[in-house]
């Protein structure tokens, strides 16, 4: 193997790595910001919660038709059993409900929220500022109420501003859609 050839597959692992790193796009290419992004939001399994399911033979799947639109505002929740969800050993930290977009537990009821771009109940109305501080502080528009559980916002939070700037600019790629999700409901007592 001769030595120019080790040089050339080595620059073209090299440019392979960093056409697809946080370093190509800083430089702001839309479309490989966006395509990083979409990468973070499913790596981080942000669809788990965010978007509605539909059933299909192998479980609940996203709802292609609205994606990351959160915890439908149509949807009835069943009660809940008293003494069920709780601290102690013998009862369960938290439940969900069929599609995975509103939970309960000793924190009350938290709903996945809409994070596509529809302006008056999504995203549409934030900056990249206000969500890098939401990201960051686990607080809704970085200095609201608490970011409830399940979010895994603790661990979001160390990504850093351009891979977050990337998950924005994906989250304000997808479609528009209207779906006002209920406000978190406080424990009981």
């Amino acid at each position: 193997m001769s030595i120019k050839y080790v040089i050339a597959a080595g620059i073209g692992v090299l440019v392979a790595t960093l056409s697809t790193s946080p370093v190509a796009f800083a430089a702001g290419d839309a479309k490989s910001q966006v395509k990083r992004g979409e990468y973070l939001a499913t790596f981080g399994g942000c669809h788990d919660c965010h978007s509605p399911k539909v059933m299909t033979p192998n479980g609940p799947a996203p709802d292609t038709t609205r994606l990351l639109s959160g915890h439908p505002a149509d949807s009835q929740l069943p009660p809940v059993p008293a003494g069920v969800v709780g601290p102690a050993p013998n009862q369960w930290t938290a439940l969900t409900n069929s599609d995975l977009t509103a939970w309960v537990g000793p924190w009350g009821i938290s709903f996945a929220a809409n994070l596509t771009p529809d302006k008056a109940t999504g995203l549409g109305g934030w900056t990249v500022e206000q969500f890098i501080k939401t990201m960051r502080t686990g607080k809704h528009l970085g200095a609201g109420r608490p970011i409830l559980p399940p979010m895994p916002w603790f661990d979001v939070a160390v990504l850093s501003d351009v891979d977050l700037k990337a998950l924005f600019a994906y989250l304000r790629s997808m479609k528009p859609i209207r779906n006002q999700v209920p406000s978190p409901v406080p424990p009981k007592g």
